[in-house]
């Protein structure tokens, strides 16, 4: 099965519902996603999820209030850092790998340093520490004035001939998927997220404190063009982590991991299985 035609399924906590897609084998360490601002199960790039599930379980989930997930969606990394806890836990997973994009990697952070049995690795992909630099309003702002066909082309990618290339080749893989599809993230998303990201990057931490707790081996991936994070985030992480390995990948944004789908899949293997 394939991210495009996996079946969606949930699980239910109390009176909220997770939803869910499960890939790859059934057995091996699996590799839970942590999504992007407003990002859902298909924002993802199945050139990606495809090629590292097929070495390992892979599980792609909403949130709480994204998607068809149910609830409201938290304004603080910490809280959907702990939502995202108990979805891993209730699932009955003992210990995973975590790949967290943009905001999912300000959660990755977190739950590194709360779960530090349960998490094993770290993946770390287009984010910020906390108290680091971020632009995302008006990055966003601009993204939409410019009237492209999709938003993700000038928002995830440079304005090279190349990088706009990779990035419309990633909005049709991403597009792909027409049943059971999850419906795109209103204000009741962006807004509390917004709050969640500009929130964490405004709190310094004092002497680094979040990132000299993480023990878990990591690996950061950075674009080297990224105007939301600026790649000075990806640095200042490598060098107040412990055990930290770090990537800057050429003439790319954001999207530096849907640019180079094939590459970045072969780092991560290469960490993951080290």
């Amino acid at each position: 099965m394939s991210l495009e035609t996996t079946k969606t399924e949930y699980l239910d906590i109390g009176d909220t519902r997770f939803a869910f897609r499960r890939l790859g084998p059934t057995t091996g360490m699996t590799l839970v996603l942590l999504q992007h601002f407003t990002g859902t199960i298909d924002s993802w790039d199945p050139a990606v999820v495809n090629a590292l599930a097929a070495t390992r379980p892979v599980i792609v989930f909403n949130n709480l209030g994204v998607g068809t997930s149910t609830g409201a969606t938290p304004d603080t990394v910490e809280q959907m850092a702990s939502d995202a806890e108990t979805f891993i836990s209730r699932l009955g997973l003992e210990q995973v790998d975590l790949l967290g994009f943009s905001l999912g990697g300000m959660l990755a952070q977190v739950l590194a340093v709360r779960q530090p049995s349960l998490i094993r690795k770290v993946i770390i992909a287009g984010a910020a520490p906390r108290g680091g630099e971020e632009h995302l309003l008006a990055v966003v702002e601009e993204a939409f004035s410019r009237g492209a066909p999709d938003v993700r082309l000038p928002l995830f990618f440079t304005p090279s001939e190349a990088s706009q290339r990779a990035g419309r080749a990633f909005v049709a893989r991403a597009t792909a998927r027409r049943q059971d599809r999850d419906p795109d993230s209103g204000d009741d998303v962006s807004k509390p997220q917004a709050k969640a990201i500009i929130g964490w990057c405004a709190r310094k931490d004092e002497g680094e404190a979040t990132l000299r707790a993480i023990a878990q081996p990591a690996l950061i991936v950075h674009g080297s063009d990224d105007t939301m994070f600026p790649s000075i985030n990806a640095y200042n992480m490598f060098k107040a982590m412990k055990n930290a390995q770090l990537i800057l990948y050429p003439d790319s944004g954001h999207g530096a991991l849907f640019q180079y789908p094939e590459t970045f899949v072969a780092h991560c293997l290469t960490f993951l299985d080290a």
